[in-house]
């Protein structure tokens, strides 16, 4: 496992559910945005899908864990780690914190969706980590 990328999070009231605690969808588009925030390193989503011959970095799994509430007023740190590169796929790892206290974690498996004449499919990925690896993360 490498980490490769850290994204703070100012949470606000309107990521609250009426308990007053982040309303869980809001942790997975949070994910997201750290990984498309990572992705800027190399371009950004629309330029490594270009240079691949790709449609996406598409999403196949997610999950989280939910440790201890998040609240208005909380800066959420999420640290994304690379776990595996697979042949067509590659498995992210997420924790995030407030306060040195782990909040969440969680797991992402990508895969690099290209189309073809069947329709689309998952795609070989070491192009990928190429890129990511030439410049010194994902190892």
């Amino acid at each position: 496992m490498m980490t490769v990328h850290s994204l703070d999070w100012a949470i606000s009231f309107g990521d609250c559910d009426p308990a007053g605690i982040v309303f869980y969808p809001h942790v997975y588009a949070w994910f997201d945005r750290t990984f498309h925030d990572w992705l800027r390193r190399f371009g950004g989503h629309g330029a490594l899908c270009e240079r691949l011959g790709a449609i996406g970095l598409g999403l196949m799994e997610a999950g989280a864990q939910f440790r201890r509430p998040m609240r208005d007023g909380d800066v959420l740190t999420l640290t994304l780690s690379v776990e595996e590169w697979g042949r067509k796929t590659l498995r992210l790892s997420y924790e995030g914190r407030v306060g040195g206290h782990i909040t969440v974690v969680g797991s992402e498996l990508r895969a690099l969706f290209k189309r073809t004449d069947n329709g689309m499919v998952a795609a070989e990925i070491e192009a990928l980590r190429r890129m990511v690896e030439d410049n010194g993360q994902g190892r």
